[in-house]
């Protein structure tokens, strides 16, 4: 058994909705070619090319509170979550249950939509992007979030969110050859990350559950850099981070405290890196499907090989590709 725990899909009545809404965004031009993205025939036979398979389904980006003001975010959110649902009433056997898209510009309606989501549709946790309309994450408006999701005992799955009007450098103003996306993504899930840390989410939240998409980011091939700050280097010693006195543990141990998905195109390295670092119980297969130039069998695949090539044990292999993700998410 293996079930998937990062990919992502549009119902038909919300895809319609988005591409009138923003018809010069990406997901207006691009992702109509991508038929597993928004045809459920399309992605069941997909997924029929890979036996005992499942996938937790959620919305691909843009995020909502780019498409809108607050009220229409919401009705925005009702309408994507209300498909999902659906989905996953009619096609059990591989939806198993789905991540609720949230209205992050209507704190209040959010709080409402986790609600309804997990109580009267089966959400298993909410999908949040790194930033919310450029504000950080870790800003105490958005708090509420995730006291809602502590409350629930469920996940919170975090997507970066990075476009090309981030630029590489200050005298430009676009990003060029796609930096914004293969490298601009994994830093902003790090940032983000690390935000959420220093503001302190953990030591008020210690049962607080992330899920950090594409293996946290940086964060696993950067760890003797966590561990190391800049002040430090002058004004500390090996045990003492000026930077990081206003937290309960060293940082390290924070980030730690995350869970990280495979989300990382089937590359083998990569992902021994992030095993290495998160650890058996804290890695949960994903593989970021359908977006790949064979509509999510590649990513399928090749995720699933280099989840076999680790060297471990089968009990170890089977928490990560189905094991980890029914304890986190109550399946």
């Amino acid at each position: 058994m293996i079930i998937d725990i990062f990919n992502h899909f549009m119902p038909a009545t919300y895809f319609e909705r988005l591409r009138k809404l923003a018809p010069d965004l990406p997901a207006a031009t691009a992702f109509p070619r991508l038929r597993t993205l928004w045809d459920v025939d399309a992605r069941l036979r997909l997924l029929d090319q890979f036996g005992d398979y499942q996938q937790v389904l959620s919305l691909a980006n843009p995020p909502l509170e780019l498409l809108g003001p607050p009220q229409q975010t919401a009705e925005l959110a009702r309408m994507a979550n209300d498909g999902l649902a659906e989905l996953c009433r009619l096609h059990p056997e591989r939806f198993p249950t789905f991540i609720a898209s949230l209205p992050m510009n209507n704190i209040a309606a959010a709080l409402q939509e986790i609600d309804r989501a997990v109580k009267d549709l089966g959400a298993k946790g909410v999908q949040v992007f790194t930033n919310v309309a450029g504000k950080p994450l870790s800003a105490a408006e958005f708090r509420p979030v995730f006291a809602r999701m502590v409350e629930h005992d469920l996940p919170v799955w975090v997507h970066p969110m990075r476009g090309p009007q981030f630029s590489d450098y200050a005298a430009e103003k676009m990003s060029e050859d796609e930096i914004w996306f293969t490298f601009g993504w994994p830093y902003e899930t790090t940032a983000c990350m690390t935000r959420l840390i220093y503001s302190g989410v953990f030591d008020e939240m210690p049962e607080l559950k992330i899920i950090s998409h594409h293996m946290g980011g940086m964060i696993p091939y950067f760890a003797g850099r966590i561990a190391l700050g800049f002040r430090q280097i002058f004004f500390g010693t090996p045990d003492r981070n000026p930077g990081a006195e206003k937290l309960k543990k060293p940082p390290g141990d924070y980030y730690k405290m995350l869970y990280a998905d495979t989300a990382l195109n089937g590359d083998v390295a990569a992902t021994r890196c992030g095993y290495d670092y998160f650890g058996t119980s804290r890695c949960l297969f994903a593989t970021d499907a359908p977006f790949d130039a064979e509509q999510g069998r590649g990513l399928i695949a090749k995720t699933i090989a280099a989840v076999e090539a680790l060297d471990i044990g089968k009990d170890a292999r089977q928490r990560i590709f189905a094991g980890n993700a029914r304890e986190l998410l109550r399946l």
